[in-house]
C-alpha cells in the first residue's frame, strides 16, 4: 500500500465520522416551564417541545384510554378513522405528532429512538395524571409500533396496561438485503441531508392500502411529509433493529394485528418478530389488510378487534382472524 492509500483509510473513518447522521436534541426548558401537560391542540413533553396533538373524547363515561402513535412521515391523523369508533365504545385516545413530523417541530430531522421512546413515557404521565382509574393502552402504527416496543423494552418502561402493535415498524438491519444497506449507511454518513423522493415508478407498484380514496386524500395532506432524509431513513432502520429484536421482551399483554397484503413493511420480518410473541399474547393476520390496516377498506374488521383488545385483552376479537403464522399466541376462537 503506497502513503497516499495508506493516509486514505486511515482517515475515512474520521471522516465519516464527522459527517455523523443528524439527529434532533432534546431542548432545555425555560425558566417558566411548569412540566409536561396538554394544551389544546398541544403535547408539552419532557424537554418543554411543543408537539402537535389531537383527542378524541366519549360523550359519556371514559372506560379505557388510548395513547397513538402514528407511522413514518405521518402524523396524529393517523386514527381518525378508528379514534371516532372508539370513542363511542368510552374510549379516550390522545395522539400526538412525534419529533420531526406533523405539527411538532424540526419536520423532516429525525426525532432519535431516546427522545422518541422519552416522549412516549412522558405522554403516558400526563395520561395517568388525568384518567388514574383507567387501563391504559399504547396503540402503535408501523414506525409507532417500533417506537413503543422499543420503550416497553427498555430500563423505565411507560407505565401503560397493554400494547397494540398494528403492523409494527420491524424491517431492520438484520432483514435488510445487503445492498440496501450498504449504500444507505453510506449516503446518511456522507450525504444526509439529501431528501430521498420514491421515483413514480415505485410508488405506482407499492401501495400502503387498497383504500384509493384515503390515499388521495393523504396526497393533499399538508402536515403529510413525502420523502425522506437520508439520515432519517438511517435512524429509521436503527429503530426497526431495535424493535425486530425487542418483541420477545415485551412484559405487557401484546396485540399483534398485520395485513397479509402489507407491501411496506416485509412478511417475513414481520412473521420472525410475531413468533417471538408470549403465549398469552394476542396476533391477527387480516387477509384483506395491507399496510395501513386502520384505514384499509376492511378497517372495520380491524377497528372492532382492536378496540375489544383495549377494553378486554382476554376477550375474543369479534372478526375471529386467524393468528400471524408461527406466532404462539391464543386461537381467536369465537365467543362462547
Amino acid at each position: 500500500m503506497n502513503r497516499r492509500a495508506f493516509l486514505l483509510s486511515a482517515t475515512a473513518p474520521v471522516l465519516l465520522a464527522a459527517c455523523a447522521p443528524t439527529v434532533q436534541m432534546a431542548g432545555t426548558p425555560g425558566m417558566d416551564f411548569i412540566g409536561p401537560r396538554f394544551e389544546d391542540e398541544v403535547f408539552v413533553t419532557f424537554d418543554g417541545a411543543r408537539l402537535g396533538l389531537t383527542r378524541w373524547t366519549p360523550d359519556g363515561t371514559a372506560r379505557a384510554v388510548v395513547v397513538a402513535l402514528h407511522g413514518m412521515n405521518d402524523y396524529a391523523n393517523a386514527f381518525h378513522f378508528a379514534a371516532p369508533v372508539w370513542a363511542e365504545a368510552g374510549i379516550v385516545t390522545y395522539a400526538f405528532d412525534q419529533r420531526g413530523f406533523g405539527r411538532s417541530p424540526a419536520r423532516g430531522v429525525w426525532g432519535g429512538e431516546a427522545l422518541m421512546t422519552e416522549d412516549l413515557r412522558t405522554c403516558v404521565d400526563v395520561v395517568r395524571r388525568l384518567h388514574p382509574d383507567l387501563p391504559i393502552t399504547v396503540v402503535g402504527e408501523s414506525m409507532g409500533g417500533a417506537v413503543a416496543i422499543s420503550a416497553f423494552t427498555s430500563q423505565r418502561p411507560p407505565l401503560a396496561h397493554r400494547l397494540a402493535l398494528l403492523a409494527p415498524a420491524v424491517w431492520g438491519w438484520s432483514s435488510q438485503p445487503l445492498p440496501y444497506k450498504t449504500a444507505l449507511w453510506f449516503t446518511a454518513h456522507l450525504a444526509g441531508e439529501t431528501v430521498i423522493r420514491p421515483p413514480r415508478w415505485v410508488t405506482d407498484r407499492v401501495q400502503p392500502s387498497d383504500n384509493q380514496e384515503e390515499l388521495i386524500a393523504m396526497g393533499r395532506d399538508r402536515l403529510m411529509i413525502w420523502g425522506a432524509r437520508n439520515d432519517t431513513l438511517f435512524g429509521l432502520v436503527d429503530l426497526m433493529e431495535s424493535a425486530w429484536a425487542g418483541v420477545g421482551r415485551l412484559q405487557v399483554p401484546t396485540g399483534y394485528f398485520y395485513g397479509a397484503n402489507d407491501e411496506i413493511i416485509p412478511r417475513e420480518p414481520s412473521l420472525q418478530a410475531a413468533r417471538r410473541l408470549k403465549p398469552s399474547d394476542r396476533s391477527a393476520l387480516y387477509a384483506e389488510g395491507w399496510h395501513l390496516l386502520i384505514r384499509d377498506r376492511q378497517r372495520e374488521r380491524v377497528i372492532a378487534d382492536v378496540q375489544s383488545f383495549i377494553l378486554d385483552p382476554e376477550a375474543p376479537f369479534p372478526s375471529e382472524p386467524p393468528i400471524i403464522p408461527g406466532a404462539p399466541t391464543r386461537r381467536n376462537a369465537p365467543a362462547v
